[in-house]
């Protein structure tokens, strides 16, 4: 037998006001300024919570199921390239290795959930703890990827403003202490937002457990000051110290293009040539990690935008709601697609990640192809035995 209660309907506001009442004791005339009907518990949640599957949920799927493989398949031979290769154990790659953990996190762990809740809104069956890890793994995964990608600009800036202190100031063990930091960082600055969430229930008048949802339990005004302060923390303060890094580092490339041409203008000896090969790498590496922030800058400004909608606006009309669901998709499909799409621009625009990339992928193929191919051998006696003989 399906559960019905008595929902009554405030009709004096310009707003919807429900509220829950025993019909027993609910007494009103024709006149009366409210109307008490029975409902079931998944028409009243659908009034309070809206759908339980989002009418987004298959081409946003299909679309999170492709970025998945390939941010998946990218980022673990990201890192199979730098932890097997010594030569590309560099200061570097090694900022890079750090991003490419930071967005496997974020496809393995965040994508399912976030799939999982656009098939089924509501309830959230995992529990309380799930529903913290998911809050905090998104905001550890946003303050790592944004401090990553600022501690690679400087990196960047200083090889290129200052290549001789790289040697002695820009090591191994160096970006490792950096790394080590961003991450202790991140996971500090995640507590706050995650300690403002949990599950939340509606009661009817008592707690219904299908209408768990991972959801904000404070004041709003806690989660509206984290996530400014957070948002002009770590994207728009970072951003324009990027944009200033990089606006320097063309400068002075192109001053220096500039010289080179000139000394192999008048000097065609061996050791300006190879000056000229190693500011030629030096400019690739420099044009593929400038392409690696603008990406990352891109992707990430819907993301921000959609944090900030939900924490400025306080009365949501049918129209700005509209508008900002498909706010919340786009800026979801490009979050996790800035998490797939590093290995590509390393595989379009370094070549010896390419080579590093086509070598691992071909030895891999090599190795499964000679297991699949080879046959058993066999010591074939010159007198077989007169079983296997034929006879005539």
């Amino acid at each position: 037998m399906m559960a019905l209660i008595c929902l009554c309907e405030s009709v004096n506001t310009s707003d919807q006001d429900y509220e829950f009442c025993n019909s027993s004791t609910f007494n009103f005339t024709g006149n009366d300024s409210a109307h008490c009907y029975l409902q079931t518990i998944d028409e009243v949640l659908f009034k309070l919570l809206g759908p339980r599957r989002s009418p987004f949920f298959f081409p946003v799927t299909c679309t999170y199921i492709l970025i998945f493989m390939t941010g998946v398949l990218g980022n673990l031979l990201t890192c199979a390239v730098i932890t097997k290769d010594r030569k590309m154990q560099t200061p570097t790659n090694l900022y890079l290795f750090s991003l490419a953990i930071s967005d496997l996190l974020v496809l393995l762990f965040g994508m399912p959930l976030e799939i999982y809740e656009l098939w089924q809104n509501y309830p959230f069956p995992f529990g309380e703890s799930i529903c913290c890890f998911k809050i905090f793994l998104f905001e550890t995964v946003c303050f790592a990827s944004v401090l990553n990608v600022t501690v690679l600009s400087v990196e960047r800036y200083i090889a290129v403003i200052h290549p001789l202190k790289t040697r002695y100031a820009i090591t191994n063990k160096h970006a490792r202490r950096v790394i080590a930091g961003v991450w202790a960082m991140s996971l500090l600055c995640a507590v706050p937002n995650t300690s403002l969430h949990g599950l939340q229930y509606q009661y009817l008048p008592e707690r219904v457990q299908e209408s768990a949802t991972c959801n904000l339990l404070k004041p709003k005004w806690m989660y509206n000051l984290v996530i400014q302060i957070t948002t002009v923390l770590f994207y728009f303060v970072p951003m324009m110290m990027i944009s200033v890094l990089y606006l320097m580092i063309g400068l002075t490339l192109g001053r220096g293009q500039k010289q080179r041409k000139d000394k192999l203008g008048s000097n065609h000896s061996n050791d300006s040539w190879k000056i000229h090969l190693d500011s030629r790498r030096r400019r690739q590496v420099t044009k593929m990690h400038f392409v690696v922030v603008l990406v990352f800058a891109i992707c990430w400004a819907p993301f921000h935008i959609d944090r900030l909608l939900w924490s400025f606006i306080t009365s949501w009309t049918d129209h700005m709601h509209n508008i900002f669901e498909y706010v919340h998709i786009i800026s979801g499909v490009l979050f996790y697609l800035s998490s797939a799409v590093n290995p590509i621009i390393y595989n379009l625009l370094s070549s010896r990640f390419r080579e590093r990339f086509q070598a691992l992928v071909c030895s891999r193929l090599s190795t499964r192809s000679s297991r699949n191919d080879s046959m058993p051998f066999y010591i074939i006696p010159k007198d077989p035995p007169t079983d296997f003989k034929r006879t005539g």
